[in-house]
């Protein structure tokens, strides 16, 4: 290990000698560490966890037994480039997680940023991006290239087409298939998902004011409820809906979906 600090490693684990690791970090019984990986303090490697890679890991984050952070992806064009996986801080990764690192027909990253809880047995692609405080529930599977915002929640077995992007605080229901963008605070559901409703107890727990949560009912109304065409929803969200920061933040999310919403 490079640095002159000694982190507490079990002696049945493996280290690259020119792995990172901080002081503070606790690495379990058989796990192995790559020569390209970098650990920040506070950082807890269960038992039998593998990170491969170009893997840098921030401070606090737990990976608990059978992970697998920062391997080979699954892409056919993949030609062993160079490419990284990004983790921030504070972040619980369950049992038997897979996260693969990015590609240069992305920008080269897998991204996941601070506060996240990912259960078992989810997988995230290549050069997928999580936010922060998002909660991936048992079994969720990422395509590459999958964008999720802040706060979002996806429920158990989820499944996210390659290139979808769910907007902050959204919400999928149990064993959803998402092949369309998710706008931000809209909850879905089916396979393949459709919209239900805005994620109004989501937004009440997280501090959101009650007109400000109106004013993203309003405009959840004009978009799927009152069957207009798209350019129809928001030009009467602009004319009629009071332009909130929220509101504002889902009309810019549609205007830049290139895959298109839920609808």
């Amino acid at each position: 290990m490079t640095n002159n600090t000694q982190p507490d490693v079990h002696p049945t684990a493996i280290i690259a000698d020119s792995a990172n690791l901080a002081t503070g970090v606790k690495v379990g019984p058989y796990s192995i560490i790559g020569e390209e990986v970098s650990i920040n303090s506070g950082t807890v490697i269960g038992p039998h966890v593998v990170i491969n890679g170009h893997t840098t890991i921030g401070r606090n984050n737990q990976f608990f037994q059978f992970s697998s952070i920062g391997e080979v992806n699954q892409d056919k064009k993949y030609a062993g480039e160079n490419t990284q996986t990004i983790i921030g801080d504070n972040n619980v990764f369950r049992e038997c997680c897979t996260i693969h690192r990015g590609t240069v027909q992305d920008n080269g990253i897998t991204r996941i940023g601070n506060d996240n809880l990912v259960m078992c047995y989810t997988h995230i692609a290549h050069d997928c991006n999580i936010g922060d405080h998002t909660i991936l529930a048992n079994n969720s599977t990422l395509a590459g290239h999958v964008h999720v915002g802040d706060w979002a929640i996806l429920g158990g077995f989820a499944m996210i087409h390659q290139f979808v992007h769910i907007g902050a605080h959204a919400f999928t229901a149990i064993s959803s298939i998402v092949i369309k963008d998710i706008p931000p605070f809209v909850m879905v559901e089916g396979r393949p998902a459709r919209p239900r409703t805005v994620n109004s107890e989501g937004l009440k727990r997280r501090g959101f004011a009650a007109e400000n949560i109106l004013a993203i009912r309003r405009a959840f109304k004009s978009i799927y409820r009152q069957k207009l065409s798209l350019e129809d929803a928001l030009k009467d969200i602009n004319e009629q809906s009071e332009m909130t920061t929220e509101v504002t933040e889902l009309v810019n999310f549609i205007n830049a979906s290139s895959r298109g919403i839920i609808r």
